[in-house]
């Protein structure tokens, strides 16, 4: 399948089976994800979301598909702006960050400068525009990092606290679990 032809497939309505139908192709055809990641900077946003969309469910299926553009997604992230997209974006580097991921996308990640994204999940938790879940997955993400870029340790706990201050309930949930285990441990 081409870029053009992918385009077009996602250009009207499509619901979890034809997402996961389409992943599968992709995934078996080996197709760009460099084009992929492109498409969900499409000016039509709801295209843009399908295409993300489409980005996480491959990721999700085979997180390996993604090591030879892991670079490019992590320089593209920064220009996300369409808050479908920034919800798929953030939830990929949850999942590749996680501490039991020892897949080839982990070893990957642990090569690559990861400090402009760091800064951009940050920025998103920050943003009151930005939406809930953006700010749920990109607080994970953080956390997860928490062990390699030392001062996000320092700087997490106090964004958690003002976010669940009046925060959701998803908000809530997340930053007790992350604040249990950002406090220092007795000795």
């Amino acid at each position: 399948m081409t870029r053009d032809e992918l385009t077009k497939k996602i250009a009207n309505t499509i619901g979890k089976l034809k997402v996961l139908e389409l992943s599968r192709i992709l995934t078996g055809q080996q197709f760009n994800l460099h084009d992929l990641i492109d498409i969900t900077f499409h000016p039509d946003k709801p295209l843009a979301f399908r295409a993300a969309w489409l980005l996480e469910n491959m990721f999700l299926k085979d997180a390996n598909v993604f090591t030879g553009n892991l670079q490019y997604f992590i320089e593209r992230l920064p220009q996300v702006t369409n808050p479908g997209c920034q919800r798929h974006y953030a939830k990929i580097l949850m999942h590749a960050t996680e501490e039991k991921e020892h897949s080839p996308v982990k070893q990957k990640l642990n090569s690559l400068d990861l400090e402009p994204a760091v800064e951009q999940l940050f920025d998103w938790m920050i943003d009151p525009k930005v939406k809930i879940a953006v700010k749920v997955f990109a607080g994970w993400a953080l956390f997860n990092l928490r062990h390699r870029y030392t001062w996000v340790a320092d700087e997490l706990p106090a964004q958690l606290e003002f976010l669940m201050r009046n925060g959701t309930a998803a908000i809530q949930s997340a930053g007790k679990k992350m604040m249990k285990e950002l406090r220092p441990k007795p000795l």
